[in-house]
């Protein structure tokens, strides 16, 4: 991986990926796109960014060719919630774009990278504690299919392209540098922007929700040390199990409270995010992606706030001083 176009590099992952990325390759090797460029944006400031909408295929392939990509990062997508208001769309981005990809790295002979979800799962896949990445997949939600036509995709393009395409399912990444969007499990993220903005958070989600999570940084590092091994060790190659945590929205008040004692967490019940969250395991077996690839993901739950509310604080304070 020389030079690497990123799609959804707005996003919160996407953020990640590009910083990181133009560190390790230099900024000239990493395009970062999305459908609409934030001129003041760290992405649009210190790099190349180029405007793309990645269901128009003939400006996927203009860009990819022109900077001679060999992997794309493909990591724009509507959310689960967003997902569901809209599912026509939804399936026209999610997996229209996915194939679009696909078609452009079979071209370049490019590498090629999505995130899946554990959303791709369904209410059947047993059990529901660490369950297993070979199983039932039945999703309930247009996002989750998305996702999973997705991995059947990418196997696709391998088998009868030799396309070197590649996906894991993440839980529920996070992050404190974008404010939370429209995911079944954003709570994760705004939890800690309104522990710090008024001192409590009213959740969507029971407070026994169990869900996997993972730092937006480990995940990144995680994702580049998968890119970087050699395809001749993988048996599977897309829909790897990926986290570090597992935890209830009270155990992560908990861990807030280490930090600002007098925060507090209430509740008031969304039928449709906690729908959504019910279909999804508690927590997912990652035990192919530690035997085929080595994950070892460093960042548990307490130690992900400590930094999350460290980074944060400054944030806000920066954001209220312009």
């Amino acid at each position: 991986m020389k030079k690497v176009l990123i799609t959804g590099a707005n996003g919160q992952v996407g953020n990640e990926f590009t910083a990181r990325l133009r560190k390790d390759l230099g900024k000239d090797n990493v395009i970062a796109t999305d459908i609409k460029i934030k001129p003041d944006s760290a992405n649009a400031t210190e790099g190349i960014f180029e405007e793309l909408d990645v269901t128009d295929v003939k400006r996927f392939r203009e860009l990819a060719h022109k900077y001679k990509v060999d992997a794309i990062i493909h990591l724009a997508s509507l959310l689960s919630v967003s997902s569901e208001k809209d599912p026509v769309f939804a399936w026209s981005l999610n997996t229209g774009s996915i194939i679009n990809g696909l078609e452009i790295a079979k071209e370049l002979k490019a590498q090629f990278f999505f995130p899946s979800s554990v959303a791709a799962y369904g209410v059947d896949a047993q059990p529901r504690f660490n369950t297993p990445q070979d199983t039932f997949m039945h999703p309930i939600t247009i996002y989750g299919a998305s996702k999973y036509a997705g991995e059947m995709l990418a196997n696709y393009y391998h088998w009868n392209h030799g396309v070197d395409a590649r996906s894991v399912r993440f839980g529920r990444l996070v992050s404190y540098k974008v404010r939370p969007g429209q995911g079944a499990t954003d709570y994760a993220v705004a939890i800690y922007f309104d522990a710090i903005e008024k001192g409590s958070y009213e959740c969507y989600l029971r407070p026994d929700t169990m869900l996997d999570f993972m730092y937006v940084d480990d995940a990144v590092d995680q994702v580049l040390k998968f890119l970087n091994t050699d395809e001749k060790k993988l048996t599977h190659r897309n829909g790897f199990n990926v986290t570090t945590f597992y935890a209830t929205p009270e155990d992560i008040a908990a861990s807030i409270k280490k930090f600002i004692p007098d925060f507090k967490i209430t509740y008031k019940l969304d039928p449709v995010r906690q729908a959504i969250a019910d279909s999804w395991p508690q927590h997912m077996d990652d035990s192919w992606a530690r035997k085929e690839w080595g994950l070892d993901p460093k960042i548990g739950l307490d130690q992900m706030t400590e930094i999350i509310l460290t980074n944060l604080r400054i944030k806000l304070k920066n954001e209220g001083a312009k």
